[in-house]
């Protein structure tokens, strides 16, 4: 007992006489606890889980044409899968995927702190690669060759900064995954852990799969659509040279109207052949009317018209006729009465020819008519003819565009059926991953979310742990004071080491100094602190 009262009266001794130290050196490590929270930056910590099940196989075979059920086999993960899954998440590859494509979305930009912004970053440019950036370029630049680029190791700093605070380690005796990522940004780097999942996932089923990846599909897609484009640029050209929008249409229509051109032009050759028999008649007998007696004044065509299987007569040839008619009448009656020197024969002759010659005007005036007609239906034939050939020339190239146009609607309908097999496929097999998705070995168990308190530092614990390591320190600093101090304390300090007996103990009584400030303020805080 009373060993162990000589042990507290030894502490409480090297306590009080070192309270001094003790209590600087507590004060300071206590200001340096409490600054502590404010100077550490905070850490957040998203953490994310991933369970690798068991893998389904199935055991049908697919060229047996059996159909007896066959239950489906399931093989558990070893240690060798769920350590490759682990390298997966954390290999330096997916990173960089990731951060490069957050990167080109705009999403993913560290802020690094002041010190590293203003002094360490500068000074890690210029260490790397110092010979090539500072030494060599500068050199080749002075010589005029050309300059060696140097690479922007922006993406390889964040990468290599991400693998460093990515944690992914599996959990013991389980086959889950755990994903730890510390970061100073929870949005980002929540944003950062959902990203390298999804990555994750996605890369490991193309490792899996046999099917093309999709930009195979994209690529035929853009060719396919580059092909139609240009087929019917073709199509479209083809158009508008032969001037025309349907040309099986048009050529129906121009078909059309030959056949009603023919009809017409057969019906204005048989006019044109019937016009000329009857002129060509016309004119022989206008020849021997010429050259008729004075008596013979029957010319043998009437001049009629007929229009719509109704005839018309020429009024004028008629009334002439008639005239004519009479005054032969009138002259065969006076040269039966009269002699042929008479006056009334002279004068009914003279009248018979006057009216027969204008007769014969007459009836050579109608058969030029005639034949201007004639003239007017052979132009009429020519014209149509021509026309028809027209018509004939345009659909001969309308069948040639329309041919030239089947080969292209071939070649599309083949692009169109290729295509459609192409998306077929893509869709299958959009299908089959999906499929193979839902029986994928791999899901995330946790998703990553935004914590809203960091897991560094931690005042509340920070602050008790650092004043009660200070307070031990001191203590230790008070004892290593007084172990390396060899002046005596205590009366019994002489009787140990020297072996002397104690006569008189002289107490230096020292007045405590007093603290003039007011309890509690700055200045007597102040004033506690330094006595």
């Amino acid at each position: 007992m009373n060993r162990m009262e000589n042990y507290l009266h030894e502490f409480l001794r090297v306590f009080f006489a070192n309270r001094r130290l003790i209590k600087r050196v507590f004060l300071a490590f206590a200001v340096i606890t409490l600054l502590l929270p404010l100077v550490l930056k905070q850490s957040f910590e998203i953490t994310a889980e991933v369970i690798v099940q068991s893998k389904k196989l199935s055991q049908t075979d697919s060229s047996s044409t059996a159909l007896a059920y066959d239950p489906d086999r399931f093989i558990p993960t070893s240690l060798t899968d769920m350590e490759t899954e682990s390298n997966i998440l954390r290999s330096p590859t997916l990173i960089y995927q990731t951060i490069s494509g957050l990167r080109d979305e705009g999403r993913y930009d560290p802020q690094p702190a002041v010190l590293d912004r203003l002094l360490f970053n500068p000074l890690k440019r210029f260490v790397s690669n110092p010979l090539r950036t500072h030494v060599i370029n500068p050199a080749r630049a002075l010589f005029g060759l050309e300059v060696d680029p140097v690479r922007d190791s922006t993406l390889d700093v964040w990468a290599k900064q991400a693998s460093e605070r990515l944690t992914v380690e599996t959990l013991p005796g389980s086959n889950v995954i755990s994903v730890i990522y510390d970061s100073s940004d929870p949005a980002l780097g929540a944003r950062f852990v959902e990203r390298l999942l999804a990555n994750y996932l996605k890369n490991r089923q193309s490792l899996q799969s046999n099917d093309p990846p999709e930009s195979f599909y994209e690529q035929k897609k853009a060719q396919y659509k580059s092909r139609l484009d240009e087929l019917e640029g073709r199509r479209q050209a083809l158009l508008t040279a032969a001037q025309t929008s349907d040309p099986k249409e048009e050529a129906v229509f121009r078909l059309n109207a030959i056949n009603t051109e023919e009809q017409a032009l057969n019906l204005y050759r048989d006019r044109a052949l019937e016009s000329q028999r009857w002129l060509d008649y016309l004119k022989r007998h206008l020849v021997f009317a010429r050259k008729a007696k004075l008596t013979d004044y029957m010319f043998p065509f009437a001049f009629a018209n007929t229009v719509d299987n109704v005839a018309f007569e020429d009024r004028e040839i008629k009334r002439l006729g008639e005239q004519l008619t009479e005054l032969v009448s009138h002259y065969n009656k006076a040269i039966e009465t009269y002699q042929e020197n008479s006056l009334p024969v002279i004068d009914l002759s003279a009248q018979i020819g006057h009216a027969r010659l204008q007769f014969l005007k007459v009836v050579e005036n109608r058969i030029q008519e005639r034949g201007n007609d004639l003239e007017t239906i052979r132009l009429v034939i020519e014209q149509k003819s021509a026309r028809v050939n027209e018509y004939r020339a345009r659909v001969r190239a309308l069948q040639e565009v329309q041919s030239k146009l089947r080969q292209i609607d071939t070649e599309i309908e083949a692009l169109h059926r290729a295509f459609f097999t192409y998306a077929q496929r893509y869709e299958e097999s959009r299908g089959q991953s999906l499929i193979d998705g839902a029986l994928s070995n791999a899901r995330i168990l946790s998703q990553p979310y935004e914590p809203t308190e960091p897991a560094f530092p931690k005042p509340l614990l920070i602050i008790p742990l650092g004043l009660i390591t200070g307070l031990l320190l001191a203590i230790a600093v008070g004892y290593m004071r007084e172990f390396f101090d060899h002046r005596f304390k205590h009366p019994l300090q002489v009787q140990q080491h020297l072996g002397l007996p104690v006569l008189m103990v002289i107490n230096a009584m020292e007045e405590p100094a007093r603290n003039p400030y007011r309890r509690g303020s700055w200045k007597w805080l102040w004033h506690w602190a330094r006595q």
